[in-house]
């Protein structure tokens, strides 16, 4: 059953009806079946985390009721390639409408949380209808451990736990503290988790995984508010559908719960974040067909079964549905970087399925995956695989021509 409120759905009213911060992509996603081979190396010691005491925020749908916030800074993106491109101003101007992420990807980029606050708290005002800011945070130290294009500022050898808690998770803990009647959504670090259940042959996810697991207890234990929804990033279909993935996650997640002070610390799940399953048919099954997840609502079907089985009941799910509107565009499911032809897929809105809190655009359309050029220290292979777009920037930068690709292959048309 399809549900739509008066909020989140009406602020995207003119974009349904005509049809941040620069962040890095996703990680390699490894469409095995098997356990995954661990490395010989010795994890790096974690540092301990003490259980959250303060109450999580209720276990509702926080999109429901809600208007959608626009991230000004995409707005003027988008201005920018709308002057730079008048023909295709109709069309890029109906983004404007659509909410995007705010991304959390560095420690300067919490800079950037008080005046995008206040600019909610100011809006809000003014309508008189609650807004809610979805920010992704994503800073981990050694970041991304099976991936190039994306490792971020932190080191784990380098002190990077610590910087990660006190210069990045406190800040911006302290900043949601102190809007206690703003509700916020959180995506939490994409490509964490599932990293430590497919990744842990390449020896710097090995090394990373009691970190990963301490880092992300800690960043629970302080997001979790009264007025602050956390979504657990769980990839997407392509990389943990098949049965045994899924268990090996929901067993990693419930250990970072117990860590982090309970399995109430969550309101949910983030899939597909950065990356382009589609909802629905059967390209997975041509891609690979021992993942008995082919499409992104199956895979988050089978992983709330499989958390309900270890008693991680009720919990709802957002699915990026940026860049998944057309299915059959990549050889291989694991090729994330900047896929060509890919479209925009649903429009953002609340509760649109069963289990799902909302349909959102995590990935902002157009933002790059990373550098196609090979002589780039950031560069990763998979930016020049043959699925991949030619002529891509560095991560997180403004890739105007893939953003016309997504507009012009959107699925429903804008």
């Amino acid at each position: 059953m399809r549900r739509q409120t008066s909020g989140f759905g009406v602020g995207l009213a003119l974009l349904a009806l005509g049809g941040a911060c620069a962040q890095p992509p996703r990680a390699l996603n490894r469409a095995v079946a098997a356990p995954p081979a661990v490395a010989t190396v010795t994890p790096v010691a974690a540092l301990p985390v003490e259980p959250a005491i303060t109450a999580p925020a209720p276990p509702e749908n926080p999109f429901l009721g809600a208007d959608a916030y626009v991230d000004p800074s995409y707005a003027r993106k988008l201005d920018s390639s709308m002057a730079a491109n008048p023909a295709q101003a109709p069309l890029l101007l109906k983004l404007k409408h659509a909410p995007t992420a705010l991304w959390l990807d560095s420690i300067e980029s919490v800079n950037s949380v008080p005046g995008i606050l206040d600019d909610v708290h100011k809006q809000a005002k003014a309508t008189g209808r609650r807004l809610l800011p979805v920010f992704v945070v994503y800073n981990l130290p050694n970041r991304d451990c099976a991936a190039k294009s994306s490792n971020g500022e932190l080191q784990i050898d380098q002190g990077g736990e610590q910087r990660y808690r006190a210069e990045f998770i406190d800040r911006i803990s302290a900043e949601f503290a102190r809007h206690p009647d703003q509700r916020i959504a959180v995506i939490l670090e994409p490509d964490s988790l599932p990293n430590l259940v497919t990744n842990l042959s390449i020896p710097r996810c090995a090394l990373s995984q009691h970190v990963y697991k301490s880092a992300v207890a800690y960043a629970i234990s302080k997001l979790s508010l009264p007025n602050v929804f956390l979504y657990l990033d769980s990839a997407h279909a392509g990389w943990l559908g098949w049965d045994g993935h899924r268990a090996r996650m929901v067993d990693v997640v419930k250990d970072v719960l117990i860590m982090a002070g309970g399995l109430d610390r969550i309101r949910g799940f983030a899939t597909n974040v950065s990356n382009y399953t589609p909802l629905h048919g059967n390209d997975g099954a041509r891609l690979e067909p021992t993942n008995p997840c082919p499409n992104e609502l199956t895979f988050v079907q089978k992983l709330a079964a499989n958390l309900e089985a270890k008693g991680l009941s009720g919990k709802g799910f957002i699915i990026d549905t940026a860049r998944n509107g057309r299915s059959g565009i990549r050889t291989r499911w694991g090729n994330w970087c900047n896929v060509a032809g890919a479209g925009l897929g649903e429009r953002p809105r609340a509760a649109p399925q069963p289990l799902i809190d909302a349909y959102y655009w995590v990935k902002p359309p157009g933002d790059s995956d990373g550098t196609a050029d090979p002589s780039a220290a950031r560069f990763d292979e998979n930016c020049a695989s043959k699925d991949a777009s030619p002529g891509a920037p560095e991560a997180g930068q403004w890739f105007e021509a893939y953003l016309h690709t997504l507009v012009k292959n959107a699925n429903p048309p804008l």
